[in-house]
Formats: structure tokens, C-alpha cells, sequence
């Protein structure tokens, strides 16, 4: 996919979803964008894995706009990662494909904390049937752990997993603010 398919596929989600952007004029995240090389390359390895990103936030203060990944489930294209480099390396046999942590920093976003994420579920309900990685707490990765979110029964909920663990319907959701 080349920059020009990828910028009609954002206008075309930002229209098709002013309630996760009010107030924001496409003009002003087309001009940003065409500015910002990195970020396009990024928002691209974004919507090439699933994650159909999308502007969810601007700050007027700092001139910076926010995209998250706005598919309906965690991104396919991420799933069945462990959480980091350290749990990766900590599983003796089979091991995931690759680690949440490494691949949204290969991709130049960063995954969501818990804040990002329940902001993420006031915009639609996301994560029904999956879960996502979320950034964890230095205080609870040490003690071998990492935290999830998903959303049911109309509640963002968030647990606690081993961060060697990984599953087919868990991924990472990513964002990217520039």
C-alpha cells in the first residue's frame, strides 16, 4: 500500500466516524500528516496489521493529533504476542511469533495504558470478543506480570496475566501522536 491508498482510507474512516473526532476538520490532519513522513509510515504499519487507525484526539494547545487503532477487535495482524522482549525470551518452548512491546515500537507507536484504553471504549465498544495488552506498571512487570483489557457486559475490565503468556484472541492496541 502506498501513502496516497493509505490517506484515502483514514479520510474515508474519519468520515465515515465523526463521533470519535468532533470538532476536527480533516484539512487540518491531512496537512499534519503530509508533513510528518514517520508518522504515515507508522500509521500504515498500523492499518497493514489491522489496527484501521483512526483520529481520536486534538490538542489544540500543543498542535498534536492522536490516532488509535479503531478496529472492532484487537488488530488480527497482532495477536498472540506475549507482552515483552523479557517475557519472549523467558518461554523455554513454544514461543509466540513476537512480543507486544517490540512490535508497536517497530511500527513507531506505542501500545495503550489503561487511560488511552478506557478513552478508547467512550468512542464505540472495541474488544468484544478479544482482549489487548495494555501498558503495565513497572511495579507489577517485575513481579512477572501484565495487564489486559477487554470490554464486557458494557464494563471496560482489566486483568492480570503472566507477561510470557499469549493467546489467539489477544493482541495489542496501538496509538501514535504527533
Amino acid at each position: 500500500m502506498n501513502q496516497e491508498k493509505l490517506l484515502l482510507i483514514l479520510k474515508k474512516r474519519f468520515e465515515s466516524n465523526p463521533d470519535r473526532h468532533k470538532g476536527i476538520k480533516w484539512e487540518i490532519v491531512e496537512k499534519k500528516l503530509l508533513a510528518q513522513p514517520e508518522a504515515i509510515k507508522s500509521l500504515l504499519k498500523m492499518e497493514e496489521s489491522g489496527g484501521e487507525p483512526d483520529v481520536v484526539l486534538f490538542d489544540k494547545k500543543n498542535n498534536t493529533i492522536t490516532f488509535y487503532d479503531c478496529s472492532a477487535e484487537t488488530p488480527a495482524g497482532r495477536r498472540s504476542f506475549c507482552y515483552d522482549k523479557d517475557a519472549l525470551q523467558s518461554r523455554k518452548e513454544h514461543k509466540p511469533k513476537n512480543n507486544a512491546l517490540d512490535f508497536a515500537k517497530a511500527m513507531g507507536a506505542k501500545i495503550l495504558n489503561e487511560e488511552e484504553y478506557r478513552y478508547l471504549q467512550t468512542l464505540g465498544e472495541f474488544d468484544k470478543k478479544t482482549s489487548s495488552w495494555i501498558e503495565t506498571p513497572n511495579s507489577i512487570r517485575k513481579l512477572g506480570g501484565a495487564l489486559f483489557c477487554d470490554y464486557r457486559y458494557g464494563t471496560v475490565f482489566v486483568y492480570h496475566n503472566g507477561a510470557e503468556s499469549y493467546y489467539a484472541v489477544r493482541g495489542f492496541r496501538c496509538s501514535i501522536t504527533f
